[in-house]
């Protein structure tokens, strides 16, 4: 089951680099793609899917928030990873039974195995995503700026005071950090099965 997800995982993150260098179709060079945030050096417009053939602004939008969606994802998915490995744990326990926190293995080890998290855990942990996926983690209220803008006329911890210069700057930030993350997670993935150490991580 772990190499089917990392072999699922790897198919996404390959089609998450929106947008491609081979010959771009006319449709795609005329909606300007190769000029949209993230298509940057080295690689330029990257699609090596083809996914934006014949695609217009909104597909390229869909296809921008679910890259940017998973590189969220993924960044919590690789902190997570990286301080647990560390030893950093909540104190107590995470059921009634007296199972503590530090008791839960690590990586994949937390999913499935003698030292993962109750069943219970695992489906709150699930019902609690579905939670924030069907009516948070979204643009609500119609108000976003551009895709991945989950404000909602709520939260804005001074964006709207950038320059759009700086909100470029960010956004690119934001982009760049998610796909790290996304190769980032599937290399400890893998390297988990592969068993070693990785340094700065430790033991797999």
């Amino acid at each position: 089951m772990m190499k089917l997800a990392i072999a699922a995982l790897l198919a996404g993150s390959a089609a998450a680099f929106a947008p491609a260098p081979q010959k771009a179709s006319s449709s795609a060079l005329s909606m300007g793609f190769e000029s949209e945030l993230g298509a940057q050096p080295p690689l330029g417009l990257f699609d090596p899917l083809g996914m934006l053939a014949d695609a217009d602004q909104d597909r390229f939008d869909r296809l921008r928030y679910v890259e940017l969606k998973h590189g969220r994802i993924c960044q919590l998915a690789f902190l997570g990873n990286i301080i647990t490995r560390a030893g950093v744990h909540l104190p107590g326990d995470i059921d009634y039974s007296g199972t503590s926190f530090d008791s839960i293995g690590n990586g994949w080890a937390a999913i499935s195995g003698d030292n993962a998290i109750p069943s219970g855990g695992v489906l709150q942990i699930i019902a609690f995503i579905g939670f924030l996926e069907i009516g948070v983690m979204k643009d609500v209220t119609g108000e976003g700026e551009f895709p991945g803008d989950f404000r909602n006329g709520y939260i804005d911890f001074g964006w709207d005071s950038f320059s759009e210069e700086t909100k470029l700057q960010k956004r690119a930030i934001e982009l760049n950090n998610g796909r790290a993350a996304q190769m980032g997670i599937l290399g400890l993935m893998v390297h988990e099965q592969l068993g070693g150490s990785i340094p700065l991580v430790g033991e797999m």
